[in-house]
């Protein structure tokens, strides 16, 4: 029988992600996911998730591979099998962790795709403001580019955490950490002209501070975000592979061509790592370049 949130177990890990961990509930949503394919998979060879081996996860790490999952997932759900066996080794529920030398598929780097300053403006402008919903939707493309937001914290920013006239905000981002994110005049504009359609809507009461609202009052999906993003893209003509991260990615990579550091550039995002936040110093090639041809000796007069 295939072990699920009622085995008391996988209960207790369900829990200690959600609370422990702090992680959120996409999150924890996409860690429970790839745990039950490895429990599916240990049911169809009679295998109790306290009994795997070593040989096991590796074989089943090869039925993954087999049946088209990307190297990239692989290496997600294999991270996920690593978090769930230390966790039973930690309440004792094994004695060894045969989840502990399991080793991912190396990845190659990945350049996340970038919009020119010209692409972000032809998307935003391309947004009729005539209606609530298109400033509405004006206001989360700037908000995106002007804060390098990931798509889950726009859609939790609170009005509160919000200070005009600083021109700061304040952003729960993963692990309900808090981190401080100037924000441009041009965005503070956007969000006041859509705060005074805002002040017109019957708001659902546990959204009262959310923000960016739906049409009948309530906290925005993520989806919805995404879809926003897509249909301006289109409008716009932009040709590009698009997605909201794609306005955090341009937010960074233009930060670092204007000259931002590395550090301050991590603090803005939210990386725990400088290692995340060093993807975008291979994405400005051409600044990188101008700068050698700068300073070493060799191409000096």
């Amino acid at each position: 029988m295939i072990p699920s949130l009622k085995d008391p177990i996988v209960k207790s890990y369900h829990s200690y992600l959600l609370l422990e961990r702090s992680f959120s509930k996409n999150t924890v949503e996409a860690y429970m996911e790839d745990l039950f394919k490895l429990l599916n998979y240990l049911d169809s060879i009679g295998v109790s998730y306290t009994e795997a081996t070593r040989v096991i996860l590796e074989d089943f790490v090869v039925a993954l591979a087999e049946v088209g999952i990307s190297q990239r997932s692989q290496a997600r759900i294999i991270s996920g099998i690593k978090s769930f066996y230390q966790f039973l080794l930690v309440e004792e529920e094994i004695a060894v962790n045969p989840a502990e030398l399991l080793i991912s598929p190396k990845l190659p780097q990945y350049l996340p795709s970038v919009l020119t300053l010209a692409e972000i403006n032809s998307i935003i402008n391309s947004v009729d403001v005539s209606d609530m919903l298109g400033q509405r939707n004006r206001t989360i493309l700037e908000v995106l580019y002007s804060c390098g937001l990931r798509v889950s914290e726009l859609v939790g920013l609170t009005i509160s955490n919000i200070y005009f006239k600083e021109k700061f905000i304040i952003v729960i981002g993963k692990g309900n950490k808090q981190r401080v994110v100037p924000i441009s005049g041009k965005a503070i504009s956007e969000i006041r002209k859509w705060m005074e359609y805002r002040s017109n809507m019957e708001v659902k009461r546990e959204d009262t501070d959310i923000l960016f609202l739906n049409r009948n009052g309530g906290r925005m999906t993520r989806v919805m975000v995404f879809y926003i993003v897509k249909k301006y893209a289109e409008v716009a003509n932009v040709k590009k592979e698009i997605s909201p991260h794609t306005f955090r990615h341009s937010f960074a990579t233009h930060l670092l061509e204007g000259g931002a550091n590395l550090r301050a550039i991590q603090e803005m995002l939210g990386h725990k790592s400088i290692l995340t936040t060093e993807i975008y110093s291979h994405i400005d090639m051409k600044r990188l370049r101008e700068e050698i041809i700068s300073h070493h000796p060799r191409n000096k007069k």
